[in-house]
């Protein structure tokens, strides 16, 4: 049997002990869930969960600039890349002396699926695989069945300031929260994480999320933000939960539940 990545590559599963360098942190989460912590050889600096495993783990930079002569060093069977977290000629160069190339590029909540199934698939952990996709199936279920009773509401979505950067609609983020109900702004924008006026747009939102990463916006960032919005609400939300893919989807579909619960209760809706 062949699993494809997102480049349209076959893999097969692996027949030995693999040796796998992760350059996708919320991937080297994954890889972990999925069992397979022994074999991480590699991650970048970013792969901080979970943080008992992967501290043992060797460091090889960023996602972007990671040291390309470390990582020969470690002789890895697999590296497992992004499109959107790492450069492509960073990638193709690995080429070179990697085996086993995996590309990825989970763009909504559901292309979680195919990913833990791809990776339980190679790596031979299809049982682990498979149980991650019935917890997701739930936890899909149960966001969806809370989003069914509630009106859409549009929101702007902060992951940045100086100058304020939102995300767009073909974005993950905007997908995940989309699964809640929420429909980000602005509605169409030809750039990804495009920037934004406030108040103006915040002004057409419902509420304003000012995410914690990857700027760490804190307490007093909402502080200010909410005096600067009086008239819109402005709550703070986890990055970590609506942007990491990967096992940490299920959970963060799970957080997106309790959240939009509370924030109806609140408002009283």
């Amino acid at each position: 049997m062949q699993w494809s990545d997102a480049l349209g590559k076959a893999h097969l599963r692996y027949p030995g002990t693999p040796r796998i360098v992760s350059l996708v942190p919320s991937l080297t989460e994954l890889l972990v869930a999925l069992g397979l912590a022994e074999c991480l050889v590699g991650r970048t600096g970013f792969c901080i969960h979970p943080r008992a495993v992967v501290r043992r783990i060797p460091k090889l930079g960023g996602t972007k600039g990671f040291d390309r002569g470390k990582l020969r060093a470690l002789r890895p069977s697999h590296v497992i890349v992004n499109i959107d977290e790492n450069r492509r000629d960073e990638v193709d160069a690995l080429a070179e002396f990697v085996p086993h190339l995996i590309v990825t590029h989970p763009l909504a909540a559901r292309d979680n699926l195919d990913l833990y199934r791809l990776l339980g698939g190679v790596f031979d952990r299809q049982e682990q695989a498979a149980a991650l996709c019935a917890e997701f199936e739930r936890e899909w279920a149960a966001l969806a069945a809370l989003a069914d009773t509630l009106p859409r509401q549009p929101v702007l979505y902060l992951i940045w300031r100086d100058p304020w950067l939102s995300v767009a609609r073909d974005t993950y983020i905007s997908r995940m929260l989309a699964a809640a109900g929420w429909d980000t702004l602005p509605p169409a924008s030809p750039l990804r994480y495009p920037p934004v006026e406030l108040p103006a747009v915040a002004g057409e939102a419902e509420i304003v999320f000012l995410s914690t990463e990857p700027y760490p916006f804190r307490e007093r960032h909402l502080r200010q933000l909410q005096e600067q919005l009086p008239a819109t609400r402005c709550t703070l939300i986890d990055g970590e939960m609506v942007s990491w893919y990967g096992s940490r989807a299920v959970a963060g579909l799970a957080y997106l539940r309790q959240l939009r619960s509370r924030l109806a209760e609140s408002a009283g809706n």
